[in-house]
């Protein structure tokens, strides 16, 4: 086997990835080798690879040049002495979230609050979280990567790399409605359902047994769209007709169970506190799409309606799992995703191209074994 591999870095902050040959990187003990076969290109990406250093300068990239690439899908070709439950020839999504295992929050099993939680192959959480992106310091827009067997994924037959490496974007719709407690008698509001975070969280709440999910955006022929995956279930409103609130206690008197917000940073605030208005009494709202700024919340509001606003970020590796299972058994559809193959050449084209997605139905992924 080859002791090099191509792989895509970035030098400078903002440039051009550079497909380079670098070392082919072995795996610790408690490690394995993954042969990447998808990694999916996340809508935010250009924004990290361009801003991340201004917007949180004290929250680290991976040192440059880095391989980025938060979402990979892969087949695992070497493994380190210490790995059990993984082997040679197991089909995996590569979970990015790395954590130190030391500090409180891990020790409590909250691996995700870890005070160095990291992003391999994306950006730090925490001035600290420069120890995990040097343990792990490849992501997915190489031919392989190293990975710890936490991290693992396990997919079966059924779901293509390409769905899975869609997994990132999904498990962070999927772990919000766990959060929520969304199930078979709950009623959700999705702002931004049209988009790539907004879909995920609407076809998992279908799984989930959610009776009536109520979505927002601009773009009406996306709308209509989103809706006919069950239009018996799902309603859709543009925000260019009028108030998010009031439309929501016109088709639910009393408010919904769960807001989820999924717009992302740039969106302006008044889906969101409008999304607010729109909670029942001891309704709940997660937010996953970093609605961005000082965000106006009637406190005392809360209080007697005895609200919940929660912040969840990202998903753990079992969430996976759960997830895995439900695409592979039938309980969620992930066809209606369009996918758009790129080789590890066009790196550059795919990142930037992503503007002109179909909404959240257009699946970017970079194939670094495809010629």
């Amino acid at each position: 086997m080859s002791t090099t591999m191509t792989a895509a870095r970035m030098h400078h902050v903002g440039e051009p990835m550079v497909l380079e040959e670098v070392p082919l990187p072995e795996p610790g003990p408690a490690d394995v080798r993954v042969a990447v076969r998808a990694c999916n290109i996340v809508p935010n990406l250009a924004n990290i690879l361009e801003n991340w250093t201004t917007w949180f300068p004290q929250n680290p990239l991976p040192a440059l040049p880095a391989i980025f690439g938060l979402d990979p899908a892969g087949v695992i070709d070497a493994v380190g002495e210490d790995v059990h439950g993984f082997a040679v020839g197991d089909r995996v999504y590569v979970n990015p979230g790395r954590y130190c295992g030391g500090c409180k929050a891990c020790r409590r099993g909250e691996h995700i609050n870890c005070t160095s939680y990291a992003f391999a192959g994306y950006f730090g959480f925490t001035p600290t979280a420069t120890q995990m992106l040097d343990r792990y310091p490849y992501g997915g827009l190489a031919e392989y990567m190293i990975a710890p067997q936490y991290a693992l994924v396990k997919l079966p037959e059924a779901l293509s790399f390409e769905h899975a490496a869609r997994f990132g974007y999904l498990g962070t719709a999927y772990s919000a409605l766990r959060k929520a407690d969304v199930g078979t008698d709950t009623t959700v509001l999705i702002n931004g359902i049209s988009g790539t975070l907004g879909l995920g969280v609407a076809l998992y709440a279908l799984a989930m047994g959610a009776t009536k999910i109520l979505g927002t955006g601009r773009d009406r022929q996306l709308l209509e769209r989103v809706q006919a995956l069950a239009p018996e279930r799902i309603a859709t409103f543009s925000t260019k007709d009028g108030a998010i609130d009031e439309w929501v206690h016109r088709e639910i008197p009393g408010g919904v169970d769960v807001h989820i917000s999924a717009l992302g940073p740039g969106a302006p605030h008044e889906p969101f506190t409008q999304g607010m208005k729109a909670l029942r009494r001891g309704g709940k709202a997660v937010n996953i799409g970093a609605t961005a700024g000082d965000v106006p919340i009637d406190v005392h509001h809360m209080m007697d309606q005895q609200q919940h606003l929660i912040g969840s970020v990202w998903f753990t590796a079992g969430e996976g799992e759960d997830m895995a299972a439900m695409a592979a058994n039938g309980m969620v559809d992930l066809s209606v995703f369009e996918n758009m193959n790129f080789p590890l050449a066009k790196v550059n084209d795919a990142i930037h191209g992503i503007e002109n997605r179909h909404g959240g139905f257009s699946n970017y992924i970079i194939a670094p074994h495809l010629n």
